[in-house]
């Protein structure tokens, strides 16, 4: 099962317009596909695991291993795109 762990923060822009894009995909992939959300305020250990520098952050992890991530705000589709290139 793959994993995408939203790194985001209450206060940035695109992260809250990517809310609605990982609402619609985590409907779509809740079979294949687990969502978490990481607040990188509140759980900074989590976001220096990562070594994540700029919001919003998406990584996809298998088999407890990072194998992708983006970096910036992105229409479903191409969410949708990158997610299934991994399926």
């Amino acid at each position: 099962m793959l994993t995408l762990i939203d790194f985001y923060a209450d206060w940035c822009g695109p992260c809250k317009m990517m809310s609605p894009v990982l609402e619609k995909l985590e409907k779509t992939y809740s079979a294949k596909v687990e969502f978490k959300k990481v607040d990188v305020e509140a759980d900074g250990a989590m976001s220096a695991k990562f070594g994540i520098q700029s919001i919003p952050t998406f990584v996809l992890v298998k088999d407890d291993k990072e194998i992708d991530r983006r970096m910036g705000a992105a229409p479903e589709e191409v969410m949708k795109q990158w997610i299934n290139s991994h399926l």
